[in-house]
């Protein structure tokens, strides 16, 4: 009976009934699950989103919901770590000029190749 009375004293605004649910917790602002189904099931409120790192594979959610609270489809991300020698082998960009001369060589095969003794005629037969 003491427990009772002595409980409202020391919680006043929490219902003993109505207590609230402990959901996982970020630990220094990252939010871990186990697996894609824990992503799946990982409860985000309307409107919102949330990124999730999954503790078991090099993998990343993004977990959202609409307005009326409605799951979106589950985004998936693999994430590999950027070395040097990635950065390194990357294929650099290519100018305007670049792409122009390509592209004219390009047409020149092409046209090259229309002309030559493989080409087909009107009626469709090749030409040997």
């Amino acid at each position: 009976m003491a427990y009772n009375n002595y409980f409202p004293q020391l919680y006043p605004n929490v219902n003993p009934i109505m207590a609230p649910i402990s959901q996982p917790t970020a630990q220094n602002g990252i939010t871990w699950v186990q697996g894609e189904n824990a992503a799946k099931s990982y409860p985000v409120g309307a409107g919102q989103s949330v990124l999730l790192m999954d503790s078991e594979n090099p993998v990343m959610y993004i977990k959202s919901t609409d307005q009326s609270g409605m799951p979106l489809p589950l985004r998936i991300f693999d994430y590999v770590e950027r070395t040097e020698e990635t950065v390194q082998n990357r294929v650099p960009d290519i100018t305007r000029e670049e792409f122009d001369e390509l592209k004219a060589q390009v047409g020149k095969l092409l046209e090259r190749r229309e002309n030559s003794k493989y080409s087909k005629d009107k009626g469709g037969q090749v030409n040997a």
